[in-house]
């Protein structure tokens, strides 16, 4: 009866200051319902001052708020007598703290604020027990996918801070999975930027963003957390825990996790699986932030990761040559165990209001042991079988990496000018004992047996420095800004590999073996003086920076004397940039880079790489540098008040001396490659979307997106010696919609179409189609109250696949979770895999190959489970 009594409202007005009649742009304007302050519409003055609110409710009147930072907080009744209601002019007051009045405080749904957009979390709804992450979805303007991953207004976002500061800062979703909405007070986005640029007043990142968790006052004093644990059929278990001690400007946070179904790192989610192999893993971290002093901060984390991996893959392989096929199967089994700790700090030294220091040293170390075992056969378009291998294999790795950075920034008065220098360090080894025994039989007119029963000793040692410096000086205040730059860059690595085959008569690995060794010594270095002109306005910037990058690479070989080289490499290196924002809700960002890349060693190194009997690569000395021009072109837009908006960018790339691979294939389908530089590639690649929020009544909404990308690569390559030129060209339209309905239901489908389309210049080439459709849907019900179902279904459709492989697969997962002890507890049963179809089928379709593949995965199985949460501020 509620619902059918509801009226739509329109009010509409404009906003001055009181003293000199300024329009006001981008204040906040939201109404609340008068008996329990709940949001029912916001929105946010234009150029003009005006503003518009809409939408519908049963109230017969609504509190409304106005808010605009140094200004008193407006506040009136609104009688909804008509549909239509015109508030005229409102004049907003200076907010003077001497004078004695009584000042309404409040916290707008939305504030804009120069290059920052701020969010109040209360004025959001969540369902009950919301972390973060189902905060952030309820954010407008912010898309959040299954992987955690979070973007902005289109833009990635690869920083989250709490309290300003880092949280477990390598994984953003420990701090979105795992902290609760209920303690968030507001949520801050800014352009992405380090320590040293806000120091500076760098602009920073335009292309990324930076979220920080604002921790409701009286959360900052307490202890909070929560464990998990489930266990289920086919032994199935997992466990999650993470407790948090804060303590003002000091935080503790100690987590623990563990599973055997494919879930990474410290998540507790379904439908997150991997569908490929079967992963045992277990996680533990620690986070550790804290003031020393004044202007002294420390942040520490601790990682350790543990995993063991088996997984089986068989592959079907049709390889294309100028004028015949041939087709490649393999069947791979491996065991897969690692162990990773990784420790990384900082310390933010800030010595006085003009100098800042930050130190960030990190250590990390890696063992992994693995065993693989395999074979794989190759056919001509006869059936008639030209070569054989099989292998077996194990290994076990260490590596060990440290590595440090400093930056130190010094301003000079008020006008921008400063000076920075940072320098980096690393150093890394890495020692393999790798066991391999391998059987080849090649067939043809000249049949070869090649028989291996190898140990092979691997010592890898690198160590690098770089170091950059800056000094910005303002040629027009706060306008006008050039940089001198110089960075230098220093690598070498030492690498020894020693193979030794077996011996009978010894019982060991005893016979060395030359061919299969090497013993090099490889060093880089990189000089590069630059300038950089910034010009800055109050809507738009642009910036132009020109280097002379001196290059020299050096490689000694040992074994091979006669194989060491030395090569110089100079050039110009451009970038240049331009931004220009509309209004606060729009704006246009273009950029050019010419970037010249030098060849890898192993492309350079002119030795005669035999380890795989099917394929000998041999390096070329005589190789230059990839010359690479990039353009970029991107657009933005967003309406908070209308709660649409547009993304749209235009990426291109253009290639001159790409080294290339080029590959003989002789009669038996034995393989030698070299690497050689092409010119005339390029790659142009566009997408757009567009999305929009409509607000049907104060308890449902309807959420629709669309999208389209696509993208045209030339490629210049080889084939069997014969150059060609081929065009690949893609197109992915991609559709979702959401409907929420607080407290009862959410339900979002989503569907996208992928078409790959390949033509060749060769008469031989036959052009290649491929169509693949994915499609989802997420169904979640909240009836009756403290009983959650949610349904994560997924359909994938490859009719292109080759017989033998599953074509399509239907992916269902189902979790139903009941709330009991005063919403700290639930008491979850998840079903992976309803329809035991789990397969993990994939065609990879490139210049010279069409590949199908098929891997172990994750069967169904039932598992409970139980959470805590617990809190005590």
């Amino acid at each position: 009866m509620s619902f059918s009594q509801t009226k739509p409202f329109k009010i509409s007005g404009a906003l001055i200051t009181e003293t000199d009649k300024i329009a006001l742009e981008s204040a906040t304007i939201h109404l609340e319902r008068a008996k329990d302050s709940s949001l029912v519409t916001y929105a946010i003055s234009d150029k003009n001052g005006y503003f518009s609110l809409e939408g519908k409710t049963a109230d017969k009147h609504l509190n409304l708020y106005i808010s605009y930072v140094g200004y008193q907080t407006h506040f009136q009744t609104v009688y909804l007598d008509k549909v239509t209601i015109n508030l005229n002019t409102i004049n907003l007051k200076t907010d003077l703290n001497a004078l004695k009045e009584v000042l309404i405080k409040v916290n707008p749904p939305v504030v804009i604020k120069k290059d920052t957009l701020k969010f109040n979390a209360n004025s959001f709804k969540t369902k009950k027990n919301a972390n973060v992450e189902d905060l952030l979805k309820q954010l407008p303007g912010v898309e959040v996918n299954d992987a955690g991953k979070i973007s902005i207004n289109g833009k990635e976002v690869d920083n989250i801070l709490v309290n300003g500061k880092p949280f477990f800062s390598n994984d953003p979703t420990i701090t979105t999975r795992h902290l609760s909405k209920e303690i968030i007070d507001n949520i801050q986005i800014t352009d992405t930027k380090t320590k040293a640029e806000a120091f500076a007043g760098d602009e920073g990142s335009k292309e990324k963003k930076t979220i920080n968790l604002v921790i409701k006052e009286e959360n900052n004093d307490g202890t909070f957390g929560q464990v998990a644990a489930g266990t289920g059929t086919n032994k199935r278990y997992e466990f999650v825990g993470m407790f948090n001690l804060f303590n003002n400007d000091q935080r503790m946070s100690l987590l623990a996790g563990g599973n055997n179904i494919n879930v990474p790192g410290f998540n507790f989610r379904n439908g997150l699986a991997s569908r490929q192999g079967i992963t045992t893993s277990q996680n533990y971290g620690a986070n550790y932030v804290d003031k020393l002093r004044k202007r002294h901060d420390i942040s520490a984390n601790y990682f350790f990761s543990g995993t063991r991996s088996e997984n089986e893959r068989t592959t079907q392989q049709i390889n294309i040559l100028p004028d015949s096929r041939y087709t490649s199967n393999s069947n791979t089994k491996s065991h897969d165990e690692g162990k990773n700790h990784s420790i990384h700090l900082g310390f933010n030294i800030e010595v006085d209001s003009m100098l800042l220091i930050n130190i960030n040293p990190a250590f990390n170390m890696v063992k992994n042991k693995m065993e693989t075992s395999g074979s794989e056969a190759s056919r001509n378009e006869d059936n008639t079988l030209t070569n054989q291998s099989s292998l077996s294999s194990f290994s076990e790795t260490t590596n060990k990496n440290l590595n440090n950075h400093v930056d130190v920034t010094k301003r000079f008065g008020r006008y921008g000018a400063y000076f920075k220098f940072n320098i980096s360090n690393k150093y890394q080894t890495t020692e393999t004992d790798n066991y391999l025994n391998s059987e080849t039989s090649i067939f043809g007119d000249n049949p070869e047996e090649i028989n291996r029963n190898l140990f092979t000793d691997s010592d890898q040692k690198s160590k690098g420095i770089y170091t950059g410096a800056t000094l910005r000086w303002p040629l027009i205040v706060k306008i006008l800004f050039l940089d001198l730059k110089f960075n230098y860059r220093y690598d070498k690595q030492k690498n020894i590999k020693s193979s030794y085959a077996f011996d009978p008569d010894t019982q060991g690995f005893t016979i060395f073996n030359e061919d299969l060794s090497t013993d090099f010594e490889y060093t880089n270095k990189r000089s590069t003086p630059a300038l950089k002109l910034t010009y800055k306005k109050e809507k738009w910037s642009a910036s132009s920076q020109i280097g002379y990058v001196l290059r020299t690479l050096k490689n000694i070989d040992f074994l091979r004397p006669d194989l060491s080289l030395a090569r110089n490499f100079e050039t110009l290196e451009l970038r240049s940039n331009f931004h220009y924002q509309y209004n606060p809700k729009s704006y246009l960002y273009a950029s050019y880079g010419l970037d010249n890349i030098p060849p890898q060693l192993s492309q350079l190194q002119p030795f005669q790489d035999i380890s795989n009997p099917l394929n000998t690569i041999t390096g070329n000395p005589n190789l230059k540098p990839t010359n690479t021009h990039s353009f970029y072109l991107g657009f933005n837009t967003f309406n908070f008040q209308k709660r649409h908006g547009f993304f749209g960018h235009v990426y291109a790339n253009l290639n001159n001396n790409q080294v290339v691979t080029k590959t003989t294939i002789d009669d038996n389908f034995v393989r030698n490659t070299s690497y050689v530089n092409v010119n005339g590639g390029f790659s142009l690649n566009t997408g757009a979307s567009y999305n929009k929020t409509i607000k049907i009544d104060s308890l449902k909404t309807f959420r629709y997106s669309v999208g389209l990308s696509s993208g045209i690569n030339k490629s210049i390559n080889f084939n069997n010696d014969v150059l060609y030129v081929s065009n690949n060209t893609t197109l992915t339209p991609h559709t979702s919609i959401t409907f929420a309905w607080d407290h009862v239901m959410t339900i979002a489908p989503n569907y996208r179409l992928s078409f790959n389309k390949t033509t060749f210049d060769l008469e031989d080439f036959n052009n290649q189609e491929f169509i693949n459709h994915s499609a989802g849907l997420q169904i979640t019900t909240f009836v009756p109250k403290k009983l959650e179902w949610q349904h994560d279904i997924s359909f994938n459709y490859n009719p292109n696949v080759a017989e033998g492989f599953q074509k399509s697969v239907w992916f269902w997962n189902t979790t139903l979770a009941y709330t009991m002890f005063k919403d700290h507890g639930i008491l979850s049963l998840k079903i992976y895999d309803l329809l035991n179809q789990n397969t993990n089928v994939r065609r990879i379709a490139t210049k010279n190959y069409i590949q199908d593949s098929q891997s172990k995965v994750l069967k169904q199985y039932f598992m409970l489970s139980f959470s805590w949460k617990f809190n005590n501020f």
